[in-house]
């Protein structure tokens, strides 16, 4: 994997800013007020209280894996805040066959003292040429505003689902597998989700790797955490006591009923057997008349081991963002279900992606060679092909919605092969 930290900034982004009397820099973490100060400013760009020294030194120690950047008036100290942040870091992408190096972009923030600058340009497009000066394909973010990024070049591409049971309507009718249940500390949650999260972010696309933080924060072992001690995990273990899934989640009264809703805030599993469990586990939970989880697949197979489908409400929506730099690299790194043979021209106004290919698969590999000139069976924009990339968007309904000048067979094509074998899933925030 590339390492970040050594790519330098970038020097139009740079020079942009630098008219504006504005240092644009990468933040020193050996430097404990460097970063501390970084800390306390992307705290202030989420709306989040101003953090206690001791979540400052964790969530310092955290960010020095990453390459963290901050614009700052010019000539302000070390220590001075930075009127914006930006980090990011490589991670390996599962996509349909394997994985590519993903640059993953995170921290994105500007003072509401320095809005309307060009700032948030500044930062975003200098991320892109940075990624692209390494060698990075493909960058990626979940994002906050779903309005800003599409001017990037970026698209939702991994759509989750957030689901939503009423436990008295919905039953359970999922059977009960071999194996075994049992609760677990806050520790043994951590290595859990750790060691499971590494086996089950290679079984989906869309998935990128953890860190040692984001399980501190599922566990409730992270300093800050704003309820720690209702952080409860279980765990499943198959017939040979093999570890296959763990939840971690809540159980809080509902006012007024003498019920409970249990909010799960992540669950990972890597056999059918591990999540028929889990969800039988929730759903069959003593006083609980409700639970709610967040990032699942858009095909998790809840409805169909429930009594009553109606007692089960899933809702869509955005939440892995993907924008593709280089499309050769890009589509020669993943497998496909079907054959097929198309000219495809790309559009990309940052100028990264821009090009005409010949694109040929076969047995499930991709060839693609330059076409000079000439009619494309497709045109679409690097937005658009971002969307399309890990097959969990439908070419057909991009058609249909005016992002690509293509016949409605050619989409179907596309579809039958670019659709992964299940729906791709992000299951982390990054």
């Amino acid at each position: 994997m590339t390492d970040a930290r050594n790519v330098p900034v970038d020097p139009s982004s740079f020079d942009r800013l630098a008219v504006q009397r504005l240092t644009y820099r990468i933040i020193d973490t050996a430097s404990a007020a460097d970063s501390e100060a970084f800390v306390r400013a992307d705290a202030r760009g989420f709306l989040d209280k101003d953090p206690a020294a001791d979540v400052v030194e964790a969530d310092g120690a955290a960010i020095a894996d990453r390459r963290n950047i901050g614009v700052f008036e010019a000539d302000a100290p070390v220590g001075a805040w930075p009127v914006a942040t930006i980090n990011s870091w490589t991670t390996p992408l599962t996509v349909p066959g394997g994985e590519i190096e993903m640059w993953a972009i995170s921290s994105v923030t500007v003072a509401g003292t320095h809005r309307r600058r060009g700032i948030a340009r500044a930062l975003l497009e200098g991320e892109l040429r940075a990624a692209a000066s390494a060698g990075v394909a493909i960058a990626g973010l979940t994002v906050s505003e779903a309005t800003i990024y599409g001017r990037y070049g970026f698209a939702s591409a991994v759509p989750v689902a957030r689901v939503t049971v009423d436990t008295r309507r919905a039953g359970w009718a999922g059977g009960t597998p071999s194996g075994a249940l049992e609760y677990v500390d806050k520790e043994t949650l951590k290595k859990s989700f750790a060691a499971l999260h590494d086996v089950e972010r290679t079984q989906r696309a869309g998935q990128v790797a953890g860190w040692d933080r984001r399980w501190d924060r599922v566990a409730g072992l992270a300093a800050g955490h704003p309820a720690p001690a209702a952080v409860r995990g279980v765990r499943y273990l198959d017939e040979t006591g093999a570890v296959r899934g763990v939840m971690a989640y809540k159980v809080e009264e509902i006012p007024g009923q003498f019920r409970s809703e249990m909010s799960i805030y992540q669950i990972s599993t890597v056999t059918p057997d591990a999540l028929r469990a889990l969800w039988g586990f929730a759903l069959q939970h003593d006083l609980v008349n409700k639970i709610s989880v967040d990032l699942r697949p858009t095909d998790d197979p809840l409805p169909w081991l429930v009594a009553d489908q109606r007692g089960v409400d899933i809702a869509v929506h955005d939440h892995g963002w993907l924008r593709i730099l280089d499309v050769p690299a890009a589509l020669t790194a993943r497998t496909y279900r079907a054959p097929l043979d198309i000219v495809l021209r790309v559009e990309d106004t940052l100028g990264f992606a821009s090009g005409c290919w010949r694109l040929a698969i076969e047995d499930g590999h991709a060839l693609l060679t330059p076409v000079e000139g000439g009619e494309a069976d497709v045109t679409l924009d690097v937005s658009t092909l971002s969307a399309l990339y890990v097959g969990g968007v439908s070419a057909a309904q991009l058609r249909a919605a005016g992002r690509m000048d293509v016949t409605a067979e050619v989409a179907a094509s596309i579809d039958d092969a670019f659709r992964a074998a299940e729906a791709p899933v992000l299951s982390i925030w990054y």
